[in-house]
């Protein structure tokens, strides 16, 4: 059965994110429902920190279908995202072919045709993540940050996600029974072509507001006490509003200092336990130097 048929509606899907810790706004839920009965891509953008990777990871926490995650990174290629061979036991297969063949306990080894066929036999096929989601569907695809891919890794997803069908030259062709579910993630640190946007339906995700990450908090930390959840959120809030940061702090980080507090027993955060925990929420020395300076202006407000 297609997981993508356990929700009856966009109420239906957000309630089941919800169930995981994950709380979208409606726009997100209907657009991923969206996704999910058209059998389309779902391209999410936004900032480092507003929740994108999570998404995928709720979908198949809610769907309790396998995640298969593909990072990507600059020089990726489609091999790395495809298929490898296992080299190693290519070269002990071939030296057992040919220690059989000397003892004369199996036939001889100069049927080259035959045992080049046997190097490329299923059992020394390494899967990356993309053939794995066509062979282990249904399951949830994560092409996490496919901005920081180039062109040509771009052109190999559009046809990948076009088709579902891979050829492996060795063996033929693989063919998804079911289309996973495929969640692509972008920081936007470039544009990525019109022609793979095309192919999927688009959200922008922006960072939550005060009442929506602090109902994050709450539902992904509940040993934090209420005031110090609320505190440190508006705290958060206050330091994004700085547009000079290099990095803004993400729900991630929200949810890292808000334990950690709790951790060291602050009840209640002031200048001195903010300043000495702020790496948990700010990791470049700039914003860090930035925002101890308007520590006090910050938790005043």
């Amino acid at each position: 059965m297609d997981p993508r048929s356990h929700f009856t509606s966009a109420d239906d899907l957000a309630a089941a994110l919800r169930s995981t810790g994950y709380l979208a706004d409606p726009a997100l839920s209907t657009v991923g429902w969206l996704a999910l009965r058209l059998a389309r891509p779902l391209l999410m953008e936004g900032e480092p920190g507003t929740g994108k990777t999570s998404l995928a990871e709720a979908l198949a926490e809610a769907m309790d279908i396998p995640l298969i995650r593909l990072q990507c990174y600059e020089g990726i290629d489609a091999s790395q995202a495809l298929y490898d061979w296992d080299f190693p036991r290519q070269i002990l297969h071939l030296r057992a072919v040919e220690a059989l063949a000397a003892t004369g306990a199996a036939g001889p080894a100069g049927d080259l045709a035959e045992v080049e066929q046997s190097l490329f036999d299923e059992r020394f096929l390494l899967a990356r993540p993309v053939l794995q989601a066509l062979r282990d569907a249904p399951c949830v695809l994560l092409i996490d940050e496919v901005d920081r891919a180039d062109d040509e890794f771009e052109a190999f997803l559009l046809e990948v996600l076009a088709t579902w069908q891979v050829t492996i030259p060795e063996l033929g062709a693989v063919h998804a029974s079911t289309p996973p579910v495929v969640v692509l993630t972008s920081n936007r640190t470039r544009e990525l072509h019109d022609a793979l946007k095309r192919r999927c339906l688009y959200h922008w995700l922006e960072h939550p507001g005060i009442e929506r990450e602090l109902e994050i908090v709450r539902s992904r930390a509940p040993e934090v006490p209420a005031a110090l959840a609320e505190q440190v959120v508006r705290v958060v809030h206050a330091v994004r509003d700085d547009r000079e940061l290099l990095k803004p702090p993400g729900v991630a980080e929200t949810l890292d200092w808000a334990r950690a507090l709790h951790e060291l027993g602050v009840r209640e955060l002031d200048t001195a336990t903010a300043a000495a925990t702020l790496g948990v929420a700010v990791k470049y020395r700039e914003d860090g130097d930035r925002v101890r300076s308007a520590l006090d202006r910050v938790l005043a407000r």
